[in-house]
């Protein structure tokens, strides 16, 4: 026999100990879910692309909210999805209060005021373009879009939502909105500033549940490039300085360091997006036999947490929720 004094495998003979010394631990309260609102009358339609996930129109919401609270995760983050006949290239629907993502927002608030509802502000969905900002000859116009953006922050706060989350990654927004916000006295109404928006190849099936592709060029001259670490903190400390209350990072899975340093260089509670491209993998690979499931949702899951992550938006926070809770009982 070895002449062994330290043996780390000692911790690791039975799933009690293991879960004894765990480092990191899971929680519904970890998560949030994102819920995509269409513009339709009692309807609920599947996202091919995205097994599991559902449009919703805003008189169906209530099955997937009551779900949410059943599995105990805390809130949950809106997207519309916008009929093309009534977008233009300066989004105009996206200051409408009638449009359905405000009517989902006090719908969730009065039926569900329980559950933290967070919005997204950007142009995309609602723009003829399908960027985030306003375009003119060829280009993202940094000032007009933050402009609008205030404008739609303010409505998101005066419909009842908790946060509003700029995600379209122009300079100076936060700090806009936050002016704006308070001007109208919704100094309680919080920003989940997407700080770290990568110009990533795993956006797909998201864009296809909004069907918010650019119609010409890309993302690049907002979105930040997956070579640049440095550049992250540069975003995460002009976020925090100009207002933010929770910095985010998406993609998160590709990102992990990311979340690490900006979670080591910040006080603000950290965010990360495991993005569709990322949770639809998951599902794909599982359906071909090649993993298992839920062992390597958990695993990847896990490990955005072990990074560093406060919060996790993701697609699979029902199913974690009950994993959790199967696994503890």
């Amino acid at each position: 026999m070895m002449d062994n004094l330290k043996r780390p495998r000692r911790l690791r003979k039975s799933d009690a100990i293991r879960e004894l010394v765990s480092e990191t631990r899971l929680s519904s309260n970890d998560f949030i879910f994102p819920i995509f609102i269409d513009d339709n009358q009692n309807s609920v339609t599947s996202i091919p692309s995205l097994p599991g996930i559902n449009r919703y129109s805003v008189d169906r919401l209530e099955e997937i909210c009551e779900e949410v609270s059943k599995q105990h995760v805390l809130g949950v983050a809106l997207f519309p999805s916008i009929n093309e006949n009534k977008k233009d290239s300066v989004g105009s629907i996206g200051l409408d209060e009638k449009n359905c993502l405000c009517k989902a927002v006090q719908y969730i608030k009065k039926e569900f005021p329980h559950l933290i509802v967070i919005t997204d502000v950007a142009l995309d969905p609602y723009s003829s373009d399908g960027h985030d900002g306003i375009v003119e000859n060829g280009k993202i116009i940094n000032d007009k879009t933050v402009d609008i953006l205030s404008e739609m922050a303010v409505l998101h706060a005066q419909v009842g939502a908790d946060f509003v989350a700029p995600s379209d990654m122009m300079d100076g927004r936060v700090v806009r909105i936050r002016e704006s916000l308070d001007k109208k006295d919704f100094i309680d109404t919080g920003i989940i500033s997407y700080t770290a928006k990568y110009a990533s190849a795993f956006y797909g099936p998201f864009r296809e549940a909004l069907n918010s592709t650019p119609k010409e060029g890309d993302k690049k001259t907002y979105q930040m490039s997956p070579a640049n670490k440095r550049e992250a903190l540069r975003e995460a400390l002009l976020d925090e300085e100009e207002g933010a209350d929770i910095l985010m990072v998406k993609p998160a899975l590709a990102y992990l360091d990311i979340i690490q340093s900006i979670k080591e260089n910040t006080t603000l509670p950290v965010a990360a997006y495991h993005v569709s491209g990322e949770y639809a993998m998951l599902k794909h690979a599982s359906k071909e036999g090649l993993l298992n499931y839920d062992d390597a949702l958990l695993e990847v899951i896990t490990s955005i947490k072990r990074a560093g992550a406060d919060i996790i938006f993701t697609y699979a926070a029902l199913e974690l929720s009950h994993l959790i809770q199967k696994i503890k009982h």
